[in-house]
């Protein structure tokens, strides 16, 4: 047995639901994840979708729960994504996990999954590099790597301390910049 592909531990997880402002409700109701933050019509910077250039945007909210970060994800946009690979429009659920990965080891921590016969599916630029590895044939579920910096650590603890300090009832959905924001709006 040899060495594990991915270096660096899940540090979330991620669910497509139909709705998000429904998804955001069930998983605080449900699972006591949250507050979530939320990102609507998302299209990152240089987005490609199976090797070529890509309009498609999403929503986002991302919650703590726990120890563990969630994302959720809706998709309005008609157009394909690898959300839509697993999910037609109106399903949803477990899509993949995502690491954080330092940028001085990035470009070994890709070829660690290509070598292995795993595809690229998607990728993009935040502030960092982003791919999405489709490993659906050998875990059930995409994995996503996304570039670790002080910025993008940062954003995880913000979401965990939000979570940390919340009372699981006052504003379950805010801005990205931490302002209340309606669950109608989400």
């Amino acid at each position: 047995m040899g060495e594990p592909l991915l270096r660096h531990a899940p540090v979330q997880f991620a669910y497509v639901v139909p709705d998000l402002a429904n998804g955001i409700r069930h998983w605080v109701e449900v699972m006591g994840a949250g507050p979530f933050f939320v990102m609507r019509d998302f299209l990152g910077q240089g987005l490609t979708y199976r090797g070529a250039p890509s309009t498609t945007r999403v929503h986002y909210a991302f919650g703590q729960c726990g120890p563990v970060q969630v994302q959720l994800i809706a998709q309005d946009d008609p157009g394909p994504s690898i959300y839509r690979d697993m999910y037609p429009p109106g399903q949803g659920g477990f899509h993949h996990m995502c690491s954080l990965v330092p940028l001085p080891e990035w470009d070994e921590q890709v070829a660690r999954f290509t070598d292995a016969g795993f595809e690229v599916a998607a990728s993009l630029t935040t502030t960092v590099p982003v791919v999405y590895l489709d490993c659906r044939e050998g875990l059930g579920c995409f994995v996503e790597l996304y570039g670790r910096t002080e910025r993008t650590e940062s954003f995880f603890a913000m979401v965990r301390m939000a979570h940390e300090d919340w009372d699981g009832v006052t504003d379950p959905v805010r801005a990205r910049d931490g302002s209340a924001i309606e669950l109608g709006e989400a």
